[in-house]
């Protein structure tokens, strides 16, 4: 598998069940989702036998009106951290031909949208999702689109000389989330035409009556699950060196409260997409060999974070003790010192730096999961943020330019956080419309 190795199945083979004899009953509904379609769904259901009803949502009306509105409809920690959904579906999609949504394709994917809302709960027991639209949907259009002028939506672009992605430029990306995996695939089904209903509601329409399925991609959010996972992916050293309650398939907890934007602070202010939000999304490989069979434990914590975290011993297990707050802020004037004392510096440290506003406030709502697509340990790292040059700046950030600049030891991806262990197969950049907008929208903001 090279850096650069990309593409998963854009459609799951409903052809049989898989066989998840022997597997756990979280191994067994992991694999499930990430098989999909209908063999997937009748596996899920079979073992989720005895299960409550998926809770039913209310309708479109009785949501909020900001599709990323997810924060306060999840489980949290025993720190208040948020907890992502289990079962993630990220579905890549996009209008055949030239020329702009036709009136007809934007009431069927209003049909089938609209139906999803009477289907699920809002939340993570019924189901938590979102449609996204990319500059090559609004290339479709004659007109600009309408944002603010502190708001950008570029096509995606490499933010380092190494990397060499694929960039995704469908136009919509919708998003799937759920703690239950077979809401997820009821809902998926429903979506892509394979099903007429979900959840006891009848969809009007599919969204493949309008767009055709370009991709699919699955991963997961669960402690433990990564080291269950590992010992099925290839470039796992033995033994499986991931801790077992490890939230990420490197070893730590990410996403402290205390280090997130809030919601607010990632919606647009105005025009016809306010409270609407930028997206960004790649997908990382992880060389897992080479995190757990070069780094002990110190180093590990000293790539991840930052020196001073390992120096002062700050760091327990998996991190957990650090709470809602992974003290980061202490250490972001300090790279190139750190580079010159320890010979490398923090992952966490580099980016934060440009991660702030004027009052120290986080300016990107990170919700990255893991994914075991392709047998291969990666991470999705959906990020959204209010314009998307803020995340383009932190990812810059993340080079650590000075560091290299400051000492031969810290090189462009050795001793320079975790560059050396993760390589970026896709990245694409979204439009998260308000709901009211979230259906092939116009880019004046006029239909949608």
């Amino acid at each position: 598998m090279t850096d650069t190795d990309a593409g998963d199945s854009a459609a799951a083979d409903d052809s049989a069940e898989p066989s998840l004899d022997g597997l756990s009953r979280r191994e067994a509904l992991k694999a499930a989702v990430a098989v999909g379609g209908a063999a997937g769904l009748s596996a899920c259901v079979d073992r989720l036998d005895g299960e409550e009803p998926v809770p039913a949502g209310d309708g479109a009306d009785a949501h909020p009106a900001r599709q990323y509105a997810w924060n306060d409809h999840v489980r949290t920690d025993d720190a208040g951290n948020w907890q992502l959904p289990r079962h993630q579906t990220l579905l890549y999609l996009s209008l055949p031909g030239d020329g702009s949504p036709s009136a007809d394709d934007r009431e069927t994917v209003r049909g089938a949208l609209d139906a999803l809302d009477e289907a699920f709960a809002w939340s993570h027991e019924g189901l938590l999702h979102s449609a996204a639209y990319s500059p090559s949907y609004v290339d479709r259009f004659e007109a600009d689109l309408a944002v603010p002028d502190d708001v950008s939506l570029p096509d995606p672009t490499p933010l380092a000389d190494f990397e060499t992605p694929e960039f995704d430029t469908q136009d919509v990306l919708v998003h799937l989330a759920s703690d239950r995996p077979d809401a997820l695939l009821a809902a998926e089904e429903a979506l892509l035409g394979e099903a007429g209903e979900a959840n006891g509601v009848s969809f009007p329409s599919a969204v493949t009556d309008a767009l055709e399925l370009d991709d699919r991609r699955t991963g997961f959010f669960d402690p433990g699950m990564p080291h269950e996972k590992a010992d099925d992916l290839s470039g796992v050293p033995e033994p499986n060196p991931v801790p077992e309650d490890a939230p990420l398939f490197m070893g730590f907890v990410a996403g402290f409260r205390g280090n997130q934007a809030t919601e607010d602070a990632v919606a647009i202010g105005e025009g016809p997409f306010a409270e609407g939000t930028t997206k960004s999304v790649g997908n990382w490989r992880q060389r897992l060999d080479d995190w757990y069979g070069e780094q002990d434990f110190e180093q590990q914590v000293m790539e991840m974070y930052s020196p001073g975290h390992a120096a002062e011993n700050l760091v327990e297990g998996v991190g957990a003790n650090l709470g809602d707050d992974s003290g980061i802020d202490r250490f972001l004037d300090s790279v190139v010192e750190d580079a010159k004392e320890y010979g490398r510096v923090g992952h966490a440290q580099k980016a934060a730096r440009e991660n702030r506003d004027a009052d120290g406030n986080p300016l990107l709502l990170r919700r990255h999961f893991e994914s075991a697509d392709d047998d291969i340990a990666s991470l999705h790292f959906p990020s959204l943020q209010r314009s998307i040059d803020q995340f383009e700046t932190v990812r810059r950030s993340m080079n650590g330019v000075d560091a290299t600049d400051a000492t031969p030891a810290v090189r462009q991806r050795v001793n320079n956080g975790i560059l050396e262990y993760i390589f970026l197969r896709h990245r694409g950049y979204f439009l998260v419309p308000p709901r009211s907008l979230r259906a092939l929208p116009t880019p004046d903001g006029s239909e949608g």
